[in-house]
Protein backbone atom coordinates (compact mmCIF):
# COMPACT_ATOMS: atom_id res chain seq x y z
CA UNK A 1 0.00 0.00 0.00
CA UNK A 2 1.41 3.39 -0.95
CA UNK A 3 4.57 1.96 -2.49
CA UNK A 4 6.22 3.94 -5.29
CA UNK A 5 6.73 1.89 -8.45
CA UNK A 6 7.84 2.38 -12.02
CA UNK A 7 4.38 1.83 -13.49
CA UNK A 8 5.58 1.53 -17.07
CA UNK A 9 7.97 -1.26 -16.09
CA UNK A 10 5.24 -3.12 -14.19
CA UNK A 11 2.79 -2.83 -17.09
CA UNK A 12 5.38 -4.07 -19.58
CA UNK A 13 6.07 -7.11 -17.41
CA UNK A 14 2.37 -7.82 -17.01
CA UNK A 15 1.72 -7.46 -20.74
CA UNK A 16 4.58 -9.80 -21.62
CA UNK A 17 3.45 -12.46 -19.12
CA UNK A 18 -0.09 -12.15 -20.43
CA UNK A 19 0.69 -12.36 -24.14
CA UNK A 20 3.05 -15.31 -23.58
CA UNK A 21 0.26 -17.15 -21.77
CA UNK A 22 -2.18 -16.49 -24.62
CA UNK A 23 0.39 -17.26 -27.33
CA UNK A 24 1.89 -20.50 -26.04
CA UNK A 25 0.53 -21.18 -22.56
CA UNK A 26 3.73 -20.17 -20.81
CA UNK A 27 4.19 -17.76 -17.93
CA UNK A 28 7.68 -16.18 -18.03
CA UNK A 29 7.05 -14.91 -14.51
CA UNK A 30 8.25 -11.37 -15.18
CA UNK A 31 6.20 -10.19 -12.17
CA UNK A 32 7.60 -12.90 -9.93
CA UNK A 33 9.22 -11.59 -6.71
CA UNK A 34 12.19 -13.87 -7.44
CA UNK A 35 13.02 -11.68 -10.43
CA UNK A 36 13.86 -8.70 -8.27
CA UNK A 37 17.36 -7.40 -8.59
CA UNK A 38 19.82 -9.61 -6.75
CA UNK A 39 17.36 -12.45 -6.21
CA UNK A 40 18.37 -15.99 -7.03
CA UNK A 41 16.75 -17.43 -10.17
CA UNK A 42 16.29 -20.96 -11.35
CA UNK A 43 17.33 -21.95 -14.86
CA UNK A 44 13.84 -21.66 -16.36
CA UNK A 45 13.02 -18.22 -14.94
CA UNK A 46 16.49 -16.94 -15.86
CA UNK A 47 16.06 -18.05 -19.48
CA UNK A 48 12.56 -16.54 -19.62
CA UNK A 49 13.94 -13.22 -18.40
CA UNK A 50 16.75 -13.39 -20.95
CA UNK A 51 14.13 -13.99 -23.64
CA UNK A 52 12.08 -10.97 -22.51
CA UNK A 53 15.14 -8.72 -22.55
CA UNK A 54 16.27 -10.05 -25.94
CA UNK A 55 12.80 -9.53 -27.40
CA UNK A 56 12.69 -5.90 -26.32
CA UNK A 57 16.22 -5.29 -27.56
CA UNK A 58 15.43 -6.85 -30.95
CA UNK A 59 12.30 -4.73 -31.47
CA UNK A 60 14.10 -1.53 -30.51
CA UNK A 61 17.16 -2.15 -32.71
CA UNK A 62 14.99 -3.18 -35.67
CA UNK A 63 13.15 0.16 -35.48
CA UNK A 64 16.46 1.99 -35.22
CA UNK A 65 17.37 0.87 -38.74
CA UNK A 66 14.90 3.40 -40.13
CA UNK A 67 16.60 6.29 -38.34
CA UNK A 68 19.99 6.22 -40.04
CA UNK A 69 20.82 9.43 -41.93
CA UNK A 70 21.90 7.35 -44.93
CA UNK A 71 19.14 4.85 -45.85
CA UNK A 72 20.11 1.20 -45.46
CA UNK A 73 23.56 2.10 -44.15
CA UNK A 74 22.84 -0.43 -41.41
CA UNK A 75 23.61 -3.13 -43.98
CA UNK A 76 27.29 -2.15 -43.87
CA UNK A 77 27.29 -2.49 -40.07
CA UNK A 78 25.56 -5.85 -40.44
CA UNK A 79 28.16 -7.01 -42.97
CA UNK A 80 30.95 -6.40 -40.45
CA UNK A 81 28.82 -7.81 -37.61
CA UNK A 82 29.56 -4.94 -35.23
CA UNK A 83 27.71 -2.52 -32.97
CA UNK A 84 23.93 -2.51 -32.99
CA UNK A 85 23.69 -5.10 -35.77
CA UNK A 86 25.69 -7.63 -33.77
CA UNK A 87 23.51 -6.99 -30.73
CA UNK A 88 20.41 -7.38 -32.93
CA UNK A 89 21.66 -10.68 -34.36
CA UNK A 90 22.36 -12.05 -30.87
CA UNK A 91 18.97 -10.92 -29.58
CA UNK A 92 17.11 -12.48 -32.52
CA UNK A 93 19.05 -15.71 -32.00
CA UNK A 94 17.94 -15.80 -28.35
CA UNK A 95 14.31 -15.14 -29.29
CA UNK A 96 14.34 -17.85 -31.97
CA UNK A 97 15.99 -20.35 -29.64
CA UNK A 98 13.35 -19.75 -26.98
CA UNK A 99 10.46 -20.02 -29.46
CA UNK A 100 11.92 -23.15 -31.10
CA UNK A 101 12.22 -24.91 -27.74
CA UNK A 102 8.56 -24.25 -27.00
CA UNK A 103 7.46 -25.42 -30.46
CA UNK A 104 9.49 -28.65 -30.18
CA UNK A 105 8.01 -29.30 -26.75
CA UNK A 106 4.46 -28.58 -27.89
CA UNK A 107 4.74 -30.95 -30.85
CA UNK A 108 5.79 -33.76 -28.51
CA UNK A 109 3.09 -33.01 -25.95
CA UNK A 110 0.16 -35.41 -26.32
CA UNK A 111 -2.10 -32.95 -24.50
CA UNK A 112 -1.55 -30.22 -27.11
CA UNK A 113 -4.88 -30.89 -28.80
CA UNK A 114 -6.67 -29.99 -25.55
CA UNK A 115 -4.82 -26.70 -25.00
CA UNK A 116 -6.41 -23.41 -26.05
CA UNK A 117 -3.35 -21.20 -26.61
CA UNK A 118 -2.50 -19.86 -30.07
CA UNK A 119 0.48 -22.14 -30.71
CA UNK A 120 -1.39 -25.30 -29.68
CA UNK A 121 -4.26 -24.47 -32.01
CA UNK A 122 -1.86 -24.20 -34.95
CA UNK A 123 0.04 -27.36 -33.99
CA UNK A 124 -3.17 -29.36 -33.53
CA UNK A 125 -4.67 -28.22 -36.84
CA UNK A 126 -4.69 -30.49 -39.87
CA UNK A 127 -2.34 -28.18 -41.78
CA UNK A 128 1.29 -29.22 -41.75
CA UNK A 129 2.85 -25.92 -40.72
CA UNK A 130 6.63 -25.64 -40.73
CA UNK A 131 8.39 -24.80 -37.49
CA UNK A 132 9.58 -21.52 -39.00
CA UNK A 133 5.98 -20.59 -39.81
CA UNK A 134 4.89 -21.40 -36.26
CA UNK A 135 7.78 -19.42 -34.83
CA UNK A 136 6.93 -16.40 -36.97
CA UNK A 137 3.27 -16.57 -35.95
CA UNK A 138 4.10 -16.65 -32.25
CA UNK A 139 6.68 -13.87 -32.47
CA UNK A 140 4.28 -11.69 -34.49
CA UNK A 141 1.64 -12.12 -31.79
CA UNK A 142 4.15 -11.27 -29.07
CA UNK A 143 5.24 -8.17 -30.97
CA UNK A 144 1.64 -7.02 -31.39
CA UNK A 145 0.65 -7.59 -27.78
CA UNK A 146 3.64 -6.70 -25.64
CA UNK A 147 4.46 -2.99 -25.71
CA UNK A 148 1.16 -1.86 -27.22
CA UNK A 149 -1.12 -2.45 -24.22
CA UNK A 150 1.50 -1.37 -21.69
CA UNK A 151 2.28 1.79 -23.67
CA UNK A 152 -1.40 2.71 -23.94
CA UNK A 153 -1.93 2.26 -20.20
CA UNK A 154 1.25 4.13 -19.29
CA UNK A 155 0.08 7.21 -21.18
CA UNK A 156 -3.47 6.79 -19.83
CA UNK A 157 -2.36 6.77 -16.19
CA UNK A 158 -0.02 9.68 -16.89
CA UNK A 159 -2.91 11.76 -18.26
CA UNK A 160 -5.29 10.61 -15.52
CA UNK A 161 -2.91 11.75 -12.77
CA UNK A 162 -3.43 15.37 -13.85
CA UNK A 163 -7.17 15.09 -14.55
CA UNK A 164 -9.03 14.51 -11.26
CA UNK A 165 -12.30 15.40 -12.99
CA UNK A 166 -11.95 12.48 -15.43
CA UNK A 167 -10.85 10.14 -12.66
CA UNK A 168 -13.90 11.09 -10.59
CA UNK A 169 -16.25 10.30 -13.49
CA UNK A 170 -14.55 6.94 -14.05
CA UNK A 171 -14.91 6.05 -10.36
CA UNK A 172 -18.57 7.11 -10.38
CA UNK A 173 -19.21 4.81 -13.33
CA UNK A 174 -17.38 1.93 -11.64
CA UNK A 175 -19.36 2.42 -8.42
CA UNK A 176 -22.63 2.49 -10.33
CA UNK A 177 -21.89 -0.73 -12.20
CA UNK A 178 -20.56 -2.40 -9.07
CA UNK A 179 -23.76 -1.51 -7.21
CA UNK A 180 -25.76 -3.34 -9.88
CA UNK A 181 -23.53 -6.40 -9.54
CA UNK A 182 -23.66 -6.76 -5.76
CA UNK A 183 -24.06 -10.42 -4.94
CA UNK A 184 -22.26 -11.56 -8.07
CA UNK A 185 -19.98 -14.55 -7.56
CA UNK A 186 -17.31 -13.13 -9.87
CA UNK A 187 -14.16 -11.69 -8.35
CA UNK A 188 -14.03 -8.23 -9.84
CA UNK A 189 -15.92 -7.52 -13.07
CA UNK A 190 -17.03 -9.97 -15.72
CA UNK A 191 -17.04 -9.34 -19.46
CA UNK A 192 -20.55 -7.85 -19.52
CA UNK A 193 -19.81 -5.46 -16.65
CA UNK A 194 -16.66 -4.23 -18.37
CA UNK A 195 -18.63 -3.65 -21.58
CA UNK A 196 -20.99 -1.35 -19.66
CA UNK A 197 -18.13 1.00 -18.72
CA UNK A 198 -18.70 3.45 -21.55
CA UNK A 199 -16.97 6.42 -19.98
CA UNK A 200 -13.87 4.38 -19.12
CA UNK A 201 -13.87 3.08 -22.70
CA UNK A 202 -14.04 6.67 -23.92
CA UNK A 203 -11.27 7.83 -21.57
CA UNK A 204 -8.93 5.08 -22.78
CA UNK A 205 -9.79 5.75 -26.43
CA UNK A 206 -9.17 9.48 -26.00
CA UNK A 207 -5.78 8.72 -24.47
CA UNK A 208 -4.89 6.52 -27.46
CA UNK A 209 -6.06 9.24 -29.86
CA UNK A 210 -3.45 11.61 -28.44
CA UNK A 211 -0.82 8.98 -27.61
CA UNK A 212 -1.37 5.95 -29.89
CA UNK A 213 0.58 2.82 -28.87
CA UNK A 214 2.04 2.66 -32.40
CA UNK A 215 2.56 6.33 -33.34
CA UNK A 216 3.97 5.62 -36.81
CA UNK A 217 3.23 2.70 -39.11
CA UNK A 218 4.35 1.79 -42.60
CA UNK A 219 3.94 -0.67 -45.45
CA UNK A 220 5.87 -1.74 -48.53
CA UNK A 221 3.90 -1.83 -51.78
CA UNK A 222 4.23 -5.26 -53.41
CA UNK A 223 2.53 -4.12 -56.62
CA UNK A 224 1.10 -1.00 -58.27
CA UNK A 225 -2.05 0.26 -56.58
CA UNK A 226 -4.34 3.28 -56.36
CA UNK A 227 -5.51 4.76 -53.05
CA UNK A 228 -9.22 5.68 -52.59
CA UNK A 229 -8.47 9.36 -53.28
CA UNK A 230 -6.83 8.49 -56.61
CA UNK A 231 -3.21 8.67 -55.45
CA UNK A 232 -1.01 6.30 -57.45
CA UNK A 233 1.27 3.96 -55.50
CA UNK A 234 3.99 2.15 -57.42
CA UNK A 235 5.42 -1.26 -56.55
CA UNK A 236 8.40 -0.94 -54.24
CA UNK A 237 7.28 2.34 -52.70
CA UNK A 238 7.55 2.73 -48.94
CA UNK A 239 4.32 4.18 -47.53
CA UNK A 240 3.95 5.41 -43.98
CA UNK A 241 1.28 7.16 -41.95
CA UNK A 242 1.48 8.97 -38.62
CA UNK A 243 -1.29 8.09 -36.16
CA UNK A 244 0.18 10.54 -33.65
CA UNK A 245 -0.31 13.44 -36.07
CA UNK A 246 -3.66 12.21 -37.42
CA UNK A 247 -5.07 12.12 -33.89
CA UNK A 248 -4.22 15.82 -33.50
CA UNK A 249 -5.59 17.13 -36.81
CA UNK A 250 -8.22 19.84 -36.50
CA UNK A 251 -9.82 18.66 -39.74
CA UNK A 252 -10.52 15.29 -38.12
CA UNK A 253 -11.23 16.14 -34.49
CA UNK A 254 -12.25 19.80 -34.36
CA UNK A 255 -10.69 22.90 -32.84
CA UNK A 256 -10.24 21.18 -29.48
CA UNK A 257 -8.18 18.39 -31.07
CA UNK A 258 -5.27 19.00 -28.68
CA UNK A 259 -7.48 18.71 -25.60
CA UNK A 260 -8.02 15.49 -23.68
CA UNK A 261 -11.82 15.24 -23.68
CA UNK A 262 -13.37 11.74 -23.30
CA UNK A 263 -16.84 13.25 -23.82
CA UNK A 264 -16.18 13.49 -27.57
CA UNK A 265 -16.66 9.69 -27.63
CA UNK A 266 -19.98 9.70 -25.74
CA UNK A 267 -23.42 10.02 -27.36
CA UNK A 268 -26.29 11.96 -25.78
CA UNK A 269 -27.68 8.74 -24.27
CA UNK A 270 -24.37 8.01 -22.51
CA UNK A 271 -23.26 5.17 -24.79
CA UNK A 272 -19.87 4.94 -26.43
CA UNK A 273 -19.71 6.28 -29.98
CA UNK A 274 -17.49 4.33 -32.35
CA UNK A 275 -15.35 6.31 -34.76
CA UNK A 276 -14.25 5.12 -38.18
CA UNK A 277 -11.01 3.10 -37.88
CA UNK A 278 -9.71 5.19 -40.79
CA UNK A 279 -10.10 8.24 -38.53
CA UNK A 280 -9.07 6.64 -35.22
CA UNK A 281 -6.17 4.52 -36.44
CA UNK A 282 -4.80 3.19 -33.14
CA UNK A 283 -5.87 -0.33 -34.17
CA UNK A 284 -5.24 0.09 -37.90
CA UNK A 285 -8.15 -0.36 -40.35
CA UNK A 286 -9.49 -2.51 -43.16
CA UNK A 287 -8.43 -6.14 -43.69
CA UNK A 288 -5.39 -5.65 -41.42
CA UNK A 289 -7.40 -4.33 -38.48
CA UNK A 290 -5.92 -5.48 -35.18
CA UNK A 291 -7.40 -8.86 -34.23
CA UNK A 292 -6.73 -8.21 -30.56
CA UNK A 293 -8.62 -4.90 -30.34
CA UNK A 294 -11.44 -6.10 -28.09
CA UNK A 295 -9.07 -8.17 -25.96
CA UNK A 296 -6.87 -5.09 -25.51
CA UNK A 297 -9.79 -2.99 -24.26
CA UNK A 298 -10.90 -5.73 -21.86
CA UNK A 299 -7.36 -6.07 -20.51
CA UNK A 300 -6.95 -2.34 -20.02
CA UNK A 301 -10.32 -1.96 -18.32
CA UNK A 302 -9.57 -4.91 -16.05
CA UNK A 303 -6.33 -3.26 -14.93
CA UNK A 304 -7.80 0.22 -14.47
CA UNK A 305 -10.99 -0.60 -12.55
CA UNK A 306 -9.57 -1.54 -9.11
CA UNK A 307 -6.80 1.03 -8.89
CA UNK A 308 -5.97 4.64 -8.28
CA UNK A 309 -2.68 6.28 -9.12
CA UNK A 310 -0.96 9.42 -7.94
CA UNK A 311 2.26 10.79 -9.44
CA UNK A 312 5.15 10.33 -7.03
CA UNK A 313 7.65 12.29 -9.11
CA UNK A 314 6.92 15.08 -11.58
CA UNK A 315 8.79 14.62 -14.86
CA UNK A 316 8.77 16.48 -18.15
CA UNK A 317 8.31 13.64 -20.62
CA UNK A 318 9.67 14.01 -24.13
CA UNK A 319 7.98 11.74 -26.72
CA UNK A 320 10.35 9.70 -28.85
CA UNK A 321 9.96 7.33 -31.79
CA UNK A 322 9.29 4.13 -29.87
CA UNK A 323 6.43 2.17 -28.37
CA UNK A 324 7.31 3.16 -24.82
CA UNK A 325 7.73 6.45 -22.97
CA UNK A 326 11.27 7.80 -23.07
CA UNK A 327 13.17 7.55 -19.76
CA UNK A 328 10.60 5.05 -18.51
CA UNK A 329 12.69 4.35 -15.40
CA UNK A 330 11.76 7.81 -14.10
CA UNK A 331 8.03 7.29 -14.67
CA UNK A 332 7.01 6.55 -11.08
CA UNK A 333 3.57 6.33 -9.52
CA UNK A 334 2.06 5.51 -6.18
CA UNK A 335 -0.74 2.97 -6.23
CA UNK A 336 -3.49 2.80 -3.62
CA UNK A 337 -7.00 1.54 -3.05
CA UNK A 338 -9.86 3.35 -4.76
CA UNK A 339 -12.23 2.83 -1.83
CA UNK A 340 -14.14 0.15 -3.72
CA UNK A 341 -12.98 -2.67 -1.45
CA UNK A 342 -10.43 -3.98 -3.94
CA UNK A 343 -6.93 -5.04 -3.04
CA UNK A 344 -4.17 -2.71 -4.23
CA UNK A 345 -1.95 -3.79 -7.08
CA UNK A 346 0.99 -5.80 -5.80
CA UNK A 347 4.22 -4.90 -7.54
CA UNK A 348 7.75 -6.13 -7.21
CA UNK A 349 10.64 -4.00 -8.31
CA UNK A 350 13.75 -5.29 -10.01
Amino acid sequence: MGRVVDLQDVLERFAFDNVCKVSFDLDPGCLNPELEEGAARDEESSFSTTFAEAFRNATFLSAQRFRYAIPRSWKIIKLFDIGSERSLRESISTVHEFADQIIHSRKKDKQTIEKQDLLSRFVASSDNYSEKFLRDIVISFLLAGRETTSSALSWFFWILSSRPDVKAKILDEIRSIRAKNIGSETNGYDFEALKEMNYLHAAISESMRLYPPVPVNAAWAMKDDVLPDGTLVKAGWFISYNSFAMGRMEANWGKDCMDYRPERWIDSDGTFRQESPFKFTAFHAGPRMCLGKEMAYIQMKSIVTPRETAPAISNNLTPTLSLWIKNGGEYNFQLSRNNLDFQPLEVNRR
